[in-house]
């Protein structure tokens, strides 16, 4: 099946562009951007052009900033096209559900894509703590924005989610995992001076069954990375280590990695069978979370941000 690219920034190179290359379901035929390209693929400028004059590519792959994307994927679904949209899935949640209810109405597939739920070890993790009773999880989630998002000013601007950017990643697994649902309580939002979004957060979370559920986010992690989700069960200690990619019981490695390798072609493998089956996948639940962390947050200044 044949598809374009929209946004053609360092996401879409890095993960977009080898997934769809390497998938037996997809051909990129074209991608639109003002400034980047992928070399030996059709590019235009705007999208209107290409859904003027593309009629044979039926679905849209969104990898733009949060608060421009609403109004591209609206214009897609409006002309037919299935689509795909990077995570978060737009800027508000009141744009989502408009995007939900516009391509329920078109019959077009739509798919908010997490990528981090496709981790290796994510759907282990899922399956081992379906029956377990929770009495602890922690999140962990902190690395170094100038070495994962360097020269992105929109992340600091209204829409942007600063650390949120990344945290929504670790909500979006622990969304995946837990048998039973959570809601934030209470939240701690550091925000610079010179910054509309936060560099770092703390939250805790209420627990269906009344598990204590907490998570800390923090942009400013020199050296080592850490992405880790930590559960503290009556069976055991259940780790996920490197955003997913490991899973311990009690420290020992443990479970069986998804099949497909990569988070990315999994994503792209997930979007074929939507489309196939004219399917909506709009699981908002860690936008949720992030909503209600920016709504119910203290916010705290703190220095400015100078990368």
């Amino acid at each position: 099946m044949k598809i374009a690219l929209v946004g053609i920034g360092k996401i879409a190179l890095d993960q977009h562009v080898p997934a769809i290359a390497a998938s037996p379901d997809w051909e990129l035929a074209a991608t639109v951007s003002r400034s980047g390209r992928v070399d030996g693929v059709e590019a235009f400028t705007d999208l209107e052009t290409l859904l003027e004059t593309r009629p044979d590519i039926r679905t849209i792959s969104l990898c733009l900033p949060p608060v421009p994307r609403f109004a591209y994927a609206m214009a897609a679904i409006k002309a037919g096209r299935h689509l795909m949209l990077e995570k978060p899935p737009g800027a508000t949640l009141a744009e989502c559900h408009a995007l939900t209810e516009a391509a329920r109405a078109a019959g077009t597939a739509l798919y908010a894509t997490w990528h981090s739920r496709q981790a290796d070890m994510v759907a282990a993790a899922k399956a081992w703590l379906a029956d377990k009773h929770l009495s602890r999880l922690i999140v962990t989630w902190k690395e170094d924005v100038c070495r994962w998002h360097p020269g992105q000013a929109w992340i600091w601007e209204p829409g942007g989610l600063g650390v949120f950017d990344p945290g929504i990643n670790a909500l979006s697994i622990v969304t995946e995992i837990l048998p039973e649902a959570i809601h934030v309580a209470e939240a701690t939002l550091e925000v610079p001076e010179n910054c509309q979004t936060p560099i770092a957060a703390r939250i805790r979370f209420a627990h269906a069954s009344g598990a204590e559920v907490s998570a800390v986010f923090d942009w400013r992690q020199e050296g080592d990375q850490t992405w880790e989700i930590e559960a503290v069960t009556d069976q055991g200690t259940l780790t996920l280590k490197d955003g997913g990619a490991v899973m311990l019981i009690d420290g020992t490695a443990s479970g069986q990695a998804a099949p497909l390798a990569g988070e990315y072609p999994r994503l792209y493998q997930q979007m074929a069978r939507l489309v196939e089956q004219g399917g909506i996948d709009m699981d908002l639940r860690p936008m949720t979370l992030v909503a209600d962390a920016f709504t119910l947050g203290r916010r705290i200044t703190t220095e400015a941000f100078i990368e």
